[in-house]
C-alpha cells in the first residue's frame, strides 16, 4: 500500500514547508542540478506537488496521492496516477528519471527502481534524491520518526545502501553529490559538495546499464564514473 495517508490529508502544509525553508530547498534543487544529464523527455516518480519537476523543466509524473496530484496538475504537469513498483508507463518511454524524497516511502524500494530501468531509454539516466539516514538530520529523522506528520511510515536509506540497490536493479556509472550540513533545519550550510557521508540531502545518479565493476563507497565520494 503507497503512503500516502499524510499527503492527503495535510496537502497544504506539505506545500508549506517549502515555503518556510526556501534556502533549504534551493540547496537540495541546487545538488540535483549539478548531476543533471542532457535529456529530452523527462519523468519524475513520486512527483507530489510538483516541486521537484517543474525547476528542470520535466512536465510529467507519476502520483498515487490524488491530492498532490491535483496541486502538480494546477502547476501545468501531467500526472498518472500510479505507484513506483508498478509504472503505469511504457518501456524505454523516458531517457531520463527523477524521483526525489520518494524512496523512502515506497513498499519495495529495489522493484521500484528496476520499474525506473525498465522504462528508460538505453543510456537512460536516474537521479535519486534523499536523506540520507547515517546523516545528523537523518539521525534526528529516524529517532523522531513516531512524532513525525509526515516521515511516520518512512523508511530511511543511506547514500551506500540506495546505490547498492540501483547496482542490482542495472544501474552502473554511480555519481552523487550532497548538501544540508548540519544538525538542524535552523543551522543548515547548504554549500554542494561531490560524494555523499557528510550532507543530510544526497541526490545520486546513474545510468541504465550493468557494470562489472563492484561499487565501493570511494565511487560515492569522488563523483567517479563507473
Amino acid at each position: 500500500m503507497p503512503k500516502i495517508e499524510p499527503f492527503e490529508r495535510f496537502p497544504n502544509a506539505y506545500e508549506a514547508w517549502f515555503d518556510k525553508h526556501l534556502t533549504l530547498y534551493d540547496a537540495e534543487i541546487e545538488a540535483i542540478r549539478t548531476l543533471l544529464p542532457p535529456f529530452k523527455k523527462g519523468i519524475e516518480i513520486g512527483v507530489g506537488s510538483g516541486r521537484f519537476a517543474l525547476p528542470f523543466g520535466i512536465t510529467t509524473g507519476v502520483e498515487p496521492s490524488a491530492k498532490m496530484a491535483e496541486l502538480a496538475r494546477f502547476k501545468g504537469i501531467e500526472v498518472i496516477e500510479g505507484i513506483a513498483e508498478a509504472l503505469p508507463v511504457g518501456d524505454e518511454s523516458f531517457d531520463f528519471v527523477l524521483m526525489v524524497t520518494t524512496i523512502c516511502f515506497v513498499d519495495d524500494p529495489l522493484l521500484s527502481l528496476q520499474e525506473i530501468h525498465r522504462i528508460l531509454k538505453p543510456k537512460g539516466y536516474v537521479i535519486i534524491g534523499f536523506v540520507d539516514r547515517d546523516s545528523a538530520l537523518g539521525q534526528q529523522y529516524e529517532k523522531n520518526r513516531e512524532e513525525s506528520r509526515f516521515y511516520r511510515e518512512a523508511r530511511f536509506y543511506s547514500a551506500d545502501e540506495v546505490a547498492g540497490l540501483l547496482k542490482k536493479a542495472g544501474f552502473s556509472g554511480i555519481a552523487s553529490a550532497q548538501t544540508l550540513f548540519g544538525e538542524s533545519l535552523e543551522e543548515m550550510e547548504t554549500g554542494v559538495k561531490k560524494g555523499s557521508s557528510e550532507g543530510a540531502f544526497v541526490a545520486i545518479r546513474a545510468r541504465k546499464g550493468r557494470s562489472s565493476r563492484s561499487l565501493c563507497s570511494k565511487e560515492l565520494s569522488d563523483l567517479s564514473e563507473a
